[in-house]
This record gives C-alpha cells, sequence and structure tokens, in this order.
C-alpha cells in the first residue's frame, strides 16, 4: 500500500513550517495564520465552528484564538441573541495582515502544483477531498470519545 498519508503529512509539516518563519515578522506564530484566515474569511464565526473547520479539539483552538487575540489580530464580541456565544472578528491588524497570508498561500500553492496541467491539479483537488471526507468520518467518531475499529 502507498503510504499516501505520511506524504500529506510531509508537506503539511513543510508548509506549516515554511509559513511560521515568514510569518515571524508579524508575530504569527504556531499556524495562528490559519485561525486568522478562516476569521477574516467568515467573520462572525464561533468558537467551535472554527476548531472544526480547522480540525482541532476546542482547547486547541481556545489557546490560538486567545493568543491571536492578546496580540491584537482579532476580537470577541457577544452574540446579540445568546450572550453566552463570542463572535470572532478580525481586527483591523488582522484585515491588514491577511493579504500577505493569502498572496503566501497562493504562491505555495502554485509552488505545489509547478508543472500539473489544469486537468491534474483538478483530480488532486478532489482526490484529495474524498480522502479528507473519508478521515473526518472516523475525526467525528473519536472527537467524542469513542474508539475506531482496527
Amino acid at each position: 500500500m502507498k503510504e499516501i498519508l505520511r506524504e500529506i503529512g510531509m508537506i503539511a509539516r513543510a508548509l506549516d513550517s515554511i509559513s511560521n518563519i515568514e510569518f515571524k515578522n508579524y508575530k504569527l506564530t504556531k499556524g495562528q495564520y490559519l485561525y486568522l484566515v478562516r476569521i477574516c474569511e467568515n467573520p462572525g464565526i464561533i468558537q467551535e465552528k472554527l476548531a472544526e473547520m480547522i480540525k482541532v479539539d476546542r482547547t486547541t483552538a481556545a489557546r490560538a484564538i486567545q493568543k491571536l487575540e492578546m496580540n491584537g489580530f482579532i476580537e470577541k464580541k457577544d452574540d446579540e441573541h445568546n450572550k453566552k456565544i463570542n463572535k470572532l472578528f478580525p481586527t483591523e491588524k488582522g484585515r491588514s495582515v491577511f493579504p500577505f497570508i493569502k498572496k503566501e498561500n497562493d504562491h505555495s500553492n502554485n509552488v505545489a502544483l509547478a508543472g500539473f496541467t489544469e486537468s491534474e491539479a483538478d483530480s488532486l483537488f478532489h482526490l484529495l477531498q474524498r480522502v479528507r471526507k473519508n478521515i473526518e468520518f472516523d475525526w467525528e467518531i473519536v472527537k467524542k470519545g469513542n474508539k475506531r475499529n482496527y
């Protein structure tokens, strides 16, 4: 069997390492840029939905969100109907960094897909979406405290 997940992991770690180095000047560390991008793309998102989008547990998301808030990239606002719910919004500082993060992401996509035809890139995208959907099923099971059957 091909070690596809090993390859995906190496790609993800390499890109994360590059991003962490390149975003250091903005004082964004340890993947915080992922959260900031999703908040910029989805202003008013709640923490639980954000954690689900990024595929992390709530505690990990809470730590990253707290750091982003402390560093002035995002702000929490109470939901007008339910004061227990905090909505997340980018600040001016967060919005000003977003274009650079997006530019870096676009560059990384172009580098990753160099030499691919448009058809190959489309196929890869759809195949990876299928892989993600397959994994999401187990992620939901484990996230709820259950064990997978091997």
